[in-house]
């Protein structure tokens, strides 16, 4: 038991090492990356072929990742509890697992009730594997300064990006390439692949972390209400950002852009939401209240606009580049607030509830959107739903007040000498 004890508290110890930190960071951010690059976004790509070959209405084609946002929920909802019986490593560690198994299951079935219930278990799984990672990462960066923290959250929630830009350079290459109908199999295969190499890679890093610590006795509860408009904010961005990340590809083919167009855009969405991790790290971790949420949100909302108002390749390039650049740094910001405002053993279950909330808002957006875009006027409506929502999310959140708990003035103080 005294070296189980030495060994966490030399793990702890080696977590407050810059290197140590940023390999931490960099070795979870495969595990984000099948969380919501492989098992989330990358059924944009797949879509329009999916729908074609399974005779899908667009209400059904959004209905799916209605079932992963609703599996997303409730992975949020059972994270808590399965961290404090197991650990976050081994919840981190499973959860990943599974995610990657619903992949390689996803390629291999044409029954509908079947692909809902794999996108289903495939959200929850990503909820967990993405929360646990987050607390791990905020966990190794706790002694470090507010900007550095936010940075290291950046890296991992990049991961996401770095999704988005290999699946964009391959998948709809694949797609126009195969000759088949249901080509679309070979991408979920595709897709499986890289979760399982992702897999390996932060499997180890996990091992080697130090999990969060468990809330004293009476004190599991974090205070929900200190955080209150940037939770219902949260919720109203995941309705808007995933009617966007949903469709857009459809949009933009049902409007002439042929496969090379479609993998710039989602390259350049990819690689923009890697730059906007770092590009939004100074601004987060020093504006107050809920203040670095409502400029990134106002980003996205004009990013989201952009093919809307015109029909160009520069507007949806530009859409990716603005959209893109900001949509991940969302999730860094409500997390730097949750770090600043409560203590760290209330870290990894203030982002579980931040995920909960966000889930509920993917759960309507992309049926709503769907049924919407089933209409007369097409997939413009859903994305006009998409903008609406994300303008009032970004009121909302201009409501929060700043809290900060007593500890995190020294971080605050050492930021201010932080060239970095």
């Amino acid at each position: 038991m005294k070296s189980s004890r030495r060994a966490d508290r030399a793990l702890v110890d080696d977590n407050r090492t810059p290197g140590s930190n940023l390999r931490t960071a960099l070795g979870l951010a495969p595990g984000s990356a099948v969380a919501i690059g492989l098992a989330r976004f990358a059924y944009a790509l797949l879509l329009p072929s999916m729908r074609s070959n399974l005779h899908w209405s667009f209400a059904l084609a959004g209905a799916m990742n209605t079932a992963n946002a609703l599996g997303y929920l409730i992975g949020a909802l059972l994270t808590a509890v399965l961290i404090r019986r197991f650990g976050s490593r081994q919840v981190f560690i499973a959860s990943l697992g599974v995610t990657v198994v619903t992949l390689v299951l996803t390629g291999a079935s044409s029954n509908t009730l079947v692909l809902v219930a794999l996108r289903a278990t495939a959200g929850m799984s990503g909820a967990i594997t993405f929360i646990a990672g987050a607390g791990l990462v905020v966990m190794a960066s706790s002694n470090t300064s507010s900007r550095q923290s936010t940075k290291l959250l950046g890296i991992y929630f990049a991961g996401g990006g770095a999704a988005i830009i290999a699946t964009g350079l391959v998948i709809p290459y694949l797609l126009s390439v195969t000759t088949s109908a249901d080509g679309w199999r070979w991408g979920w295969a595709l897709l499986a692949g890289l979760g399982a190499v992702s897999f390996v890679i932060s499997t180890r890093t996990a091992l080697a972390c130090a999990d969060p610590p468990k809330p004293p006795a009476g004190q599991r509860r974090w205070p929900v209400g200190r955080l209150g408009p940037i939770l219902l904010s949260y919720a109203l961005f995941g309705a808007g950002y995933i009617a966007y990340m949903t469709f857009i590809v459809a949009f933009l083919k049902d409007h002439g852009m042929g496969p090379g167009g479609v993998t710039a855009f989602w390259v350049v969405l990819g690689a923009s939401s890697i730059i906007g991790a770092f590009a939004w790290a100074r601004p987060i971790s020093r504006l107050r209240g809920g203040f670095g949420l409502v400029m990134i949100l106002s980003v996205i909302s004009i990013g989201a606009m952009l093919p809307l108002l015109s029909r160009s390749s520069v507007a949806s390039l530009g859409s990716a580049v603005v959209f893109g650049g900001s949509f991940l740094s969302t999730i860094t910001a409500v997390t730097a607030v949750s770090r600043r405002a409560l203590e760290p053993h209330h870290w990894t279950p203030a982002i579980a509830g931040l995920t909960v909330a966000f889930a509920l808002g993917q759960c309507l957006g992309p049926i709503l959107a769907g049924v919407l875009s089933d209409g007369p006027a097409g997939l413009s409506v859903g994305l006009t739903l998409s903008v609406t929502v994300l303008l009032l999310a970004t009121v909302v959140a201009s409501t929060q007040k700043h809290y900060e708990r007593p500890g995190h003035s020294r971080l605050v103080a050492t930021d201010q000498s932080d060239p970095t």
